[in-house]
């Protein structure tokens, strides 16, 4: 599985860049308030240290907006994915941005339907928002999986489902056995992966042994 970090933060970005665990980077306008940065220059500075895809979404909600938009992002480097609404306007911006070579990835999924119409219209990626749907009391992980089970009777399809919304742990590991191709999480949430208790316990007594033999290496 494929993982993305979830950030508009420069900094975030660099620090997990640096393990080689990183994929991709996904932004949208709540990120990009938090970094209170101009967007083009927060995009420029990811592209140039993450080859992988990454997400610049657009802020207007009708076809002609997203279409100025969109390419207008796509300019600022040759891996930037636009990032698009799952609606009637934006299944149309979609195709149109597939047909000039651009990746897509169609957002704020919350149905398998939406999800088999954003297949039909070629997008790169859906995003399903997984947390959002547990808020409701709905199961994100099951849309993830009719997701996968609908993706699977058609070959032909080419979407990439990317795990969104992720808030812990166990969203990875439940995302990763159903078989999404990308998690997208918080940087909190990839770097809590390697945690387990077991793991310290044991390094700490490895590392209170190792004293104790008075050697070095």
């Amino acid at each position: 599985m494929k993982f993305f970090v979830d950030t508009a933060d420069i900094g975030e970005i660099r620090d997990l860049a640096e393990t080689g665990l990183i994929d991709g980077v996904t932004t949208n306008p709540s990120l990009v308030l938090k970094a209170n940065r101009p967007y083009p220059t927060i995009l420029k500075e990811i592209c140039e240290v993450v080859p992988g895809p990454v997400s610049a979404e657009v802020a207007a909600t009708d076809l002609d907006g997203m279409l100025k938009e969109g390419r207008t992002l796509a300019k600022i480097a040759s891996n930037i994915v636009i990032k698009v609404p799952l609606t009637w306007d934006g299944l149309k911006a979609c195709r149109v941005f597939r047909s000039e070579g651009t990746m897509v990835n169609v957002t704020l999924c919350f149905s398998a339907n939406q999800a088999l119409l954003a297949a039909k219209a070629g997008a790169s990626f859906i995003s399903p928002f997984i947390g959002r749907l547990d808020d409701i009391h709905l199961d994100g992980m099951e849309l993830i999986q009719e997701i996968r089970t609908i993706y699977d009777n058609y070959p032909d399809f080419e979407t990439e489902i990317l795990a969104a919304s992720i808030r812990t742990p166990l969203h990875v590991k439940q995302a990763a056995m159903i078989g999404s191709d990308v998690a997208t999480c918080p940087a909190a949430v990839i770097k809590s992966l390697v945690n387990h208790p077991l793991t310290d316990k044991g390094l700490a007594q490895f590392v209170a042994d190792w004293k104790k033999t008075g050697q070095s290496i």
